[in-house]
């Protein structure tokens, strides 16, 4: 055997021996990555054991059981109360929230609301002062304006009354001065503008359906969303110490682009996610990098929240399933890679698999510095 031959053998045998020495390490150290990867991002396993905040649900009645449901799924909630004829009267509302809250402080914070009727009639203004005071003093971590001023409260002459009305001015200025927060639904996704079989989402088509009045595509005479959202900002730029939360996504749900405009131009606002991650994931079925990048670059300005609805009634178990069912879907969205299906659209799309650093933002600490003495600390 030449001396060649005798060399090629001996760098075999040595590598080999190097092999069976570094297999271990190489072993170790997969382990490790996959060990990291374990820190670095949830899994489904995580949803129940991970500390988290629905910033954005109307519960009414006793909810003891919805509550029971809520601690199973490690979630603490802010309950809204809102000027809406499909929910009981507001009083009653604040009585169910005062009454959670107290019964549930660790686990329950509340927004207060304000009434639009008789607007702009005498003694209106400090009525409704008086209503802000009642509701802050018993607790309330914020108050909530509804999309009725825009699309519903009209003045004497026929037209819609807006957000940047002057009329509304006092209560902008006690909310920007108390440093209390108001919570913001503007006008309406923007499929509420358009015919149903040009909706995106089947759920949009469903509660359009159930709701024409507020289908504006069939009221050509009223406000568009255009209009109400830049009423809206106007409001805002008159205000610019007031911290705003922008309820579903500040109604600009079908482009996290626009969004992230908001966002830059207002400086003191966040928005919350409820009842629009559809739209997210619809996004997420064509340009999923899209929807991660604008997670990420704003995950210190979005709170998730669901907007369920639950009660007054308290004794029905699909209720509660659906509500459970919705929470573990969200999460699988946002912290998994999973392939996933829509019943709102055909396409199919994958999860956005967030760090768990931007998850904990988003479903935890955001509420927390938003709504700062909502929750007493656990």
């Amino acid at each position: 055997m030449s001396s060649s031959y005798r060399a090629a053998g001996s760098l075999c045998v040595l590598a080999a021996l190097c092999c069976l020495v570094s297999a271990p390490v190489h072993a170790a150290r997969a382990s490790a990555l996959a060990g990291g990867a374990r820190e670095l991002y949830y899994t489904v396993v995580d949803f129940p054991r991970v500390d988290k905040i629905d910033a954005h649900v109307h519960v009414h009645g006793v909810a003891n059981r919805f509550m029971a449901q809520a601690i199973r799924d490690n979630f603490r909630i802010l309950t809204i109360n809102t000027d809406y004829p499909d929910f009981p009267p507001i009083p009653e509302q604040q009585r169910a929230a005062v009454s959670l809250r107290q019964r549930y402080p660790e686990r329950v914070a509340f927004a207060g609301t304000f009434s639009a009727e008789n607007f702009g009639t005498a003694g209106w203004t400090q009525a409704t002062l008086n209503q802000i005071d009642a509701a802050l003093h018993q607790g309330a971590v914020g108050i909530k304006i509804w999309k009725n001023i825009g699309m519903i409260v009209r003045n004497a002459d026929g037209s819609y009354v807006m957000p940047d009305d002057p009329r509304l001015e006092p209560i902008l200025a006690k909310l920007q001065s108390s440093n209390s927060v108001l919570l913001g639904h503007q006008a309406e996704p923007l499929n509420c503008w358009l015919a149903f079989d040009k909706m995106t989402v089947r759920s949009d088509q469903e509660y359009f359906r159930e709701h024409p009045q507020y289908h504006m595509f069939l009221h050509p005479e009223m406000p568009t969303h255009q209009a109400i959202l830049a009423a809206r900002d106007r409001m805002l730029d008159s205000h610019p110490a007031l911290r705003f939360d922008g309820v579903h996504l500040a109604s600009l749900e079908w482009d996290v682009d626009l969004v992230a405009s908001f966002l830059e131009r207002f400086p003191n606002a966040s928005v919350d996610v409820a009842a629009r991650m559809v739209h997210l994931k619809f996004q997420a079925a064509q340009n999923p990098d899209k929807v991660r990048q604008f997670l990420t670059r704003y995950q210190d300005r979005i709170l998730y929240g669901s907007d369920d609805a639950y009660g007054p009634n308290d004794e029905d178990p699909v209720a509660l399933a659906e509500v459970h069912r919705g929470w573990l879907d969200d999460w699988r969205f946002l912290t998994t890679t999973d392939q996933m299906h829509s019943a709102d659209f055909a396409a199919s799309f994958h999860g956005l698999h967030l760090p768990r650093a931007v998850i904990d933002k988003i479903y935890l600490r955001n509420a927390q510095g938003l709504f700062a003495a909502g929750w007493h600390s656990r």
